[in-house]
């Protein structure tokens, strides 16, 4: 038999519902009725003893009717899904607990309640373990009864793929956020002379990794290099050309290559792998001689690198080329600078001074990040990198804070404090 609706004049059954049955529209308990109830069901008269049971429950689901499972998980698999799938176990082309298990698996989003027999309620029973949301006994169930079972196995269905939906996004940004952790660098170093502190915040909600980059890495002849860069824009896609080009970066170092064939091997690899060709990265890389007295610095469109020392913050910017892939043949010099005793080199991305400090377009800006800095110079090197990016966000806190990736690299020898 194809499906059919149940004549529409049963479902507005005249008469008030009886007291205390909780069918006032205004009722909480309506909110997870169903709209349509399916019924497989062979027997005829068991299909109107249904159809008579949800007119005088009240609800006002529209019904469809089907003698046999094949029909029903063709109308089930179609969407939208029905609301309510009432399930005889005895049909024409299936017996017992396979009903329901053939049934969800064509339709494992449809809530299914299971009709027995008052001699069958074990199998009631082991309909329900097998995935349905409840089960009825033909002819001994009350209208009211048979109405909240519907609304409830409805309701449960829909909390059982909430919580299963919250549980795949729970396990899916937790391993996310494994990975991210992962991508993040872990220093190379061999000397044990060299405090390092680092920090990252990226600007993407519910992230570990932006677009911003940093390493740092100690080649055998006891230089340690480090860089820190910033991929336009903060989405997955920035963050994934970040990585890439931090492990090139650490790859071309520990291999020997100068920091000008360096840099033009990460522009040819930016290119071969930005999404769009007007994608660029600026970054900051400097070397820190093993005599503990000199840096070399080579910038590509980046910010400069604060100079600490005591009671004093330098911004030293030295020569500075390009950023990287913003334009054709581009040229990078390296400045050599001397690192006095005790100095401190800070290098950070964009994002740490950019925040907004008033109602139009006025930010901090790198004069303002000195200054903020130049306050903190008797911190030690952790307290002062947390306090700093503690005080740049309450600046720009009232006008929505630091909405752009941010990372900080403190480098400082010990032996020279």
């Amino acid at each position: 038999m194809s499906a059919r609706p149940a004549q529409p004049a049963r479902h507005g059954h005249a008469g008030p519902p009886a007291e205390g049955s909780g069918h006032d529209r205004d009722n909480p308990e309506w909110l997870g009725e169903p709209e349509t109830v399916l019924l497989v069901e062979d027997d005829a008269g068991d299909a109107l003893l249904v159809e008579e049971l949800l007119a005088d429950s009240g609800m006002r689901a529209a019904l469809t009717w089907v003698r046999s499972l094949a029909e029903a998980k063709d109308l089930a698999a179609r969407a939208p899904a029905p609301g309510c799938v009432l399930l005889d176990l005895h049909l024409p082309d299936v017996q017992g607990i396979d009903a329901v298990t053939q049934l969800l698996a064509a339709a494992p989003a449809a809530p299914v309640v299971v009709l027995t027999g008052l001699a069958e309620e074990s199998a009631g029973l082991a309909a329900v373990a097998a995935g349905a949301q409840d089960y009825l006994i033909k002819g001994q169930t009350p209208p009211d009864v048979f109405g909240r079972a519907i609304r409830y196995a409805a309701q449960r269905k829909q909390v059982e793929q909430a919580s299963a939906a919250l549980q795949v996004s729970a396990l899916r940004a937790e391993e996310n956020a494994r990975l991210e952790r992962a991508l993040l660098p872990t220093p190379v170093l061999r000397t044990g002379e060299l405090e390092v502190v680092t920090r990252y915040r990226p600007g993407r909600a519910h992230a570990l990794l932006g677009g911003d980059f940093y390493d740092i890495v100690e080649t055998s002849d006891g230089t340690v290099h480090a860089v820190i860069g910033d991929v336009c824009g903060h989405g997955v896609a920035e963050a994934a050309l970040g990585v890439c080009l931090r492990v090139a970066w650490r790859s071309l170092v520990l291999a020997g290559a100068t920091p000008l064939a360096m840099m033009r091997l990460l522009e040819q690899l930016l290119m071969a792998e930005r999404e769009d060709e007007y994608v660029f990265a600026t970054l900051t890389h400097l070397a820190l001689s093993a005599d503990q007295q000199h840096v070399r610095l080579l910038r590509a469109g980046h910010p400069g690198v604060m100079l600490r020392r005591p009671g004093r913050v330098d911004l030293i910017e030295g020569a500075a080329g390009p950023a990287v892939g913003l334009v054709p043949s581009p040229h990078w010099t390296e400045t050599e600078l001397a690192l006095p005793p005790g100095a401190g080199l800070v290098l950070f991305t964009d994002g740490l001074f950019e925040g907004r400090t008033g109602p139009g377009s006025e930010r901090l800006g790198e004069a303002g990040l000195v200054d903020l800095a130049t306050d903190l110079t008797a911190l030690p090197p952790a307290p002062f990198v947390d306090t700093l990016l503690e005080r740049t966000e309450a600046v720009a806190g009232e006008y929505g804070g630091l909405a752009d990736d941010v990372a900080i690299v403190h480098l400082r020898w010990k032996a020279a404090c």
